[in-house]
């Protein structure tokens, strides 16, 4: 499921997944890691739980905790995370001076946006989300989120704890990362 389908609930339990634009590692190539602290950071202040998540060179998997949202739409929610977050890798870019970058997410604007005043495509225009509605469930896609560092193409580290972006450390050892430890909020059945 994407964007293009509304979270109807103002509260719950979501896995949340966003990618860069054309699969570009730009997490990576700026070393933006701190622009997703950031937005975790302020979800959080807003009464919401950062439950586990992933930050990839070219995508974040996060479960997040939504609590009375006060009628904003857990869509909005997550495009104005996407926006914040992207206005500060842009930012990163122009520091780097990395235009080659800066070149490809601006060609990939398209023609309606770019009359709208977008400069640059820095994610994917979508993002994918499945409810949490079930303990069960909820376990599997932490499990998923912290062996992603550790298969496919990426093989980033041998154990999930050993990949400095992620909450598995704390799930797996009870240390803390390199972000403060998530927080766990009641069962997804007890809203």
């Amino acid at each position: 499921m994407s964007v293009r389908k509304e979270i109807t609930e103002y509260s719950g339990i979501y896995f949340i997944t966003f990618t860069c634009c054309q699969w570009l590692p730009l997490f990576e190539i700026c070393n933006g890691y701190d622009s997703i602290y950031k937005w975790f950071d302020y979800l959080k202040r807003k009464g919401h739980y950062i439950t586990g998540y992933v930050i990839m060179p070219n995508h974040i998997h996060a479960l997040l905790a939504f609590r009375n949202t006060q009628g904003q739409s857990i869509n909005a929610i997550i495009g104005n995370g996407k926006r914040f977050i992207a206005y500060e890798l842009i930012a990163k870019l122009k520091e780097q001076a990395n235009d080659d970058i800066l070149d490809k997410l601006s060609s990939s604007v398209k023609k309606n946006e770019r009359l709208r005043g977008k400069l640059h495509e820095v994610f994917e225009p979508s993002f994918d989300w499945k409810e949490c509605s079930s303990d069960k469930f909820l376990q599997q896609k932490l499990n998923y989120i912290h062996e992603n560092p550790c298969r496919g193409k990426w093989n980033l580290v041998q154990q999930s704890q050993d990949y400095m972006h992620s909450s598995a450390q704390y799930y797996i050892s009870g240390n803390q990362g390199i972000y403060l430890r998530p927080c766990w909020c009641s069962s997804p059945t007890s809203r």
